[in-house]
């Protein structure tokens, strides 16, 4: 089984107001990728990121997608062990010179590499993060742009 992260670029997609090419686009991919098998997952580290903006704004009708995907697709909430991983990997990062966000920033690119590490060595399964941040994220786990993921 192939499970399937997403990071904030197809999340905004999937919960746009206004359902442009592309925001249809990844609907699509996402119908696609379920019917094929895979387990879709909506981090809780991506909800976040999005969920402050759309506060921030008061887009309540795309809090409210938001809120439905919830119940399209398993949300990953984060426990102490994914934050201990990311703080591992932030380190790690920082110690071969590729830094992934500002020092006193969260740097929510490295909880999303340890909840798909993290997944990877619990259950043996492909774990691929779609992502509009490939560099970052490939530092620690498999990451492609959701139109590179197929079905």
């Amino acid at each position: 089984m192939r499970v399937v992260l997403l990071d904030c670029e197809p999340l905004g997609l999937l919960i746009h107001p206004q359902a442009g090419d592309r925001s249809r686009a990844c609907l699509q991919w996402l119908h696609s990728s379920l019917q094929a098998g895979d387990g879709v997952c909506l981090p809780e580290i991506a909800d976040y990121e999005i969920r402050r903006e759309l506060l921030r704004r008061g887009n309540q009708r795309s809090l409210e997608k938001l809120d439905q995907l919830k119940e399209t697709i398993r949300y990953l909430p984060l426990t102490t062990e994914t934050m201990k991983r990311a703080a591992s990997f932030w380190a790690k990062a920082r110690q071969n010179g590729r830094p992934t966000a500002h020092d006193k920033a969260l740097d929510g690119d490295m909880i999303l590499c340890a909840q798909a590490v993290l997944i990877r060595e619990s259950n043996g399964h492909e774990v691929v993060v779609a992502t509009g941040n490939v560099g970052h994220l490939s530092l620690f786990v498999v990451a492609k742009r959701w139109e590179e993921i197929g079905s």
